[in-house]
């Protein structure tokens, strides 16, 4: 039986846009996970790497669910993707947290979900047996590690060095709109917003669908036809009523897609 993937990179050559999604923890061990104990959602520097290099796409968009891992692997990703070529946009859709911050913030673009979080502290140490001479020295790197995560926080946001400082050392969690107010977000997704992106991603899917098992030309006029219409719609939508409508009625959008899908 096929496992179910948490992580998964999917182009669209249309379009010329890849969607990644980092649903799980961030750690270099992804592999031994994965060899072991099955697909948890784990995710290496490496996994990503290999999965943008050969990408030839305009645009890169990256989902994120996480609750972090390790900082190195989180830097490499960060920089992996800031070396791509490709827009990258980013996008909490539920929590990132810790490490998971830093690659949120790799996005040229960063959009929160309504209703997401993201949290941000200090790096953490597992010394087992140590003296004090050991205990200062991991403190002292805790201290440079953390420097990585702030200098990636000072690119996006508004926020001093100071201040960045004092919520890692008070463990904050952010809202949607905190964040886009401090800068680590440049928006947050609204639902109009989220219907229309996934709208046009089912119609580009359903074309690939439709040229890979080589079905009659005029569907796809068809769905061009029907995508017009509904982009129409969308506009007279828009434009302010006369008076309001005492009972909702369906949609003529709704009425297209049934179309669209009995097409198909």
């Amino acid at each position: 039986m096929k496992r179910k993937t948490y992580y998964q990179v999917t182009e669209n050559t249309e379009t010329r846009t890849a969607d990644i999604n980092i649903y799980g923890d961030i750690t270099s061990n992804a592999q031994v996970i994965r060899a072991f104990w099955g697909d948890d959602g784990s995710r290496s520097a490496m996994d990503i790497k290999q999965a943008i290099d050969g990408l030839d796409v305009d645009t890169i968009n990256v989902y994120i669910n996480s609750y972090g891992g390790e900082v190195a692997e989180a830097l490499a990703i960060y920089s992996s993707l800031q070396r791509h070529k490709a827009q990258i946009h980013t996008y909490c859709d539920g929590f990132a947290c810790s490490a998971a911050t830093i690659i949120f913030c790799a996005g040229d673009i960063r959009t929160m979900g309504s209703i997401a979080l993201m949290m941000i502290h200090n790096c953490m140490s597992y010394l087992g047996y140590a003296n004090s001479e050991e205990m200062r020295k991991a403190a002292e790197d805790n201290d440079k590690i953390n420097q990585s995560s702030i200098e990636a926080y000072k690119k996006v946001s508004s926020l001093s060095e100071d201040e960045i400082k004092d919520m890692m050392n008070a463990e904050t969690w952010l809202t949607a709109q905190e964040c886009l107010d401090y800068g680590f977000a440049t928006d947050i997704a609204d639902d109009e917003e989220e219907d229309e992106e996934a709208q046009q991603t089912a119609f580009a899917s359903i074309r690939s669908a439709v040229l890979a098992d080589n079905r009659e030309a005029g569907i796809l006029s068809k769905l061009d036809a029907i995508q017009q219409e509904l982009k129409d719609l969308k506009t007279k939508e828009q434009t302010p009523p006369q008076k309001a409508e005492k009972t909702p009625q369906p949609t003529e959008k709704n009425n297209y897609l049934k179309t669209l899908f009995g097409a198909l």
